[in-house]
């Protein structure tokens, strides 16, 4: 019990009950010290680079699977203040405006085994492609990251209408799916052969963009050891969502809207 206590009006066993000052917040049924907490969900709001070896030698805690149910907490936290978000229908992305661009591609989150050699872990069961469009509007970026079973034309398409906005620029590679199904009359649509470009001579248009951006997110997901199964690598990707969309554009910061996040889901 940290501090004091609290003293409960019912009794149990004639006998009236105290309860920690930690009971219903997210400290609760925790062994670790408010002092350890505070400091690791500081460093938790530092940015995605979060190492436990660093953690463990600053003595926040001693293992790795504390620091795991820790930063569990913390997801599971920012996960709930993502999806009020997207009750409110504000999650789209893009626009009219010139100085805005969707880059829009599908990726493999699933690391290669060296030379062919090596035991399938559980990642290797996963078939599971992972769709993004990421908004870019001058120095802001903004994705939406999506874990689909197959990149087909029925798959994507659908995705892409509900989370652009009418009117986007958009940019892609020359896939058929991405030139055949995307509507002239509610996209302007700017695609580029890499077989031939990197950059389009005529539209000056690419995907440098997200290819930086896959880069980021899967060294981000593979130091949590976030990428074992398909829950997991959802969890992460939705938390990759909520860093962008509503953490970096907190007037406190990343912390700050931690902070606000954690008051408004244990309503203690």
């Amino acid at each position: 019990m940290d501090g004091p206590g609290r003293q409960c009006k019912r009794t149990r066993y004639h006998r009236k009950c105290k309860k920690s000052i930690r009971d219903g917040s997210m400290f609760s049924r925790s062994h670790k010290g408010l002092h350890d907490w505070m400091g690791f969900i500081y460093r938790f709001s530092q940015g995605l680079q979060l190492r436990q070896i660093d953690l463990m030698s600053d003595g926040i805690a001693k293992s790795s699977t504390t620091l795991s149910k820790m930063a569990k907490r913390l997801r599971k936290v920012c996960t709930a203040s993502l999806k009020r978000l997207k009750m409110r229908n504000a999650f789209k992305i893009g626009g009219r405006s010139n100085n805005c661009f969707v880059v829009i591609d599908e990726s493999k989150f699933i690391h290669k085994r060296k030379y062919n050699r090596g035991r399938f872990g559980g990642s290797w069961m996963r078939k599971g492609w992972v769709f993004g469009m990421l908004e870019v509007h001058k120095q802001t970026r903004r994705p939406v990251l999506k874990l689909v079973k197959t990149h087909s034309r029925r798959t994507l398409v659908p995705i892409i209408k509900k989370h652009v906005k009418k009117g986007s620029y958009i940019y892609s590679d020359s896939w058929r799916a991405y030139v055949n199904a995307l509507n002239p009359r509610a996209f302007r649509h700017f695609p580029v052969n890499h077989r031939q470009h990197f950059v389009d001579p005529v539209t000056g248009s690419h995907t440098q963009h997200i290819e930086r951006f896959w880069k980021t997110a899967k060294c981000e997901i593979w130091r949590a050891r976030g990428n074992r199964n398909e829950k997991m690598l959802k969890t992460h990707l939705k938390f990759i969502d909520w860093t962008y969309w509503l953490g970096k554009r907190h007037r406190n910061g990343v912390f700050g809207r931690i902070v606000h996040d954690i008051k408004r889901y244990y309503k203690v």
